[in-house]
């Protein structure tokens, strides 16, 4: 069985609660999740989310020397 696809900019994320695989409605949260619906990280930090980068990371990627054919 193959997993479903995680939508990265969804049409009406508040609709649905991202906790589980199953994307129950907001008013259902048949899962037992909690008494809340779990935000879509689009909700979080904005339409580009999925393009963020750690901090520390773009740097250490140039900090080290490059690769050296034997």
């Amino acid at each position: 069985m193959a997993t479903k696809r995680f939508p990265i900019n969804p049409p009406h994320p508040e609709r649905t609660c991202w906790g589980c695989d199953r994307y129950c409605a907001a008013d259902e949260l048949v899962c037992g999740n909690g008494s809340e619906r779990t935000q879509h990280p689009v909700e979080f930090f904005g339409p580009d989310w999925h393009d963020w980068v750690p901090p520390g990371s773009e740097t250490a990627a140039a900090d080290e020397p490059p690769a050296t054919e034997p």
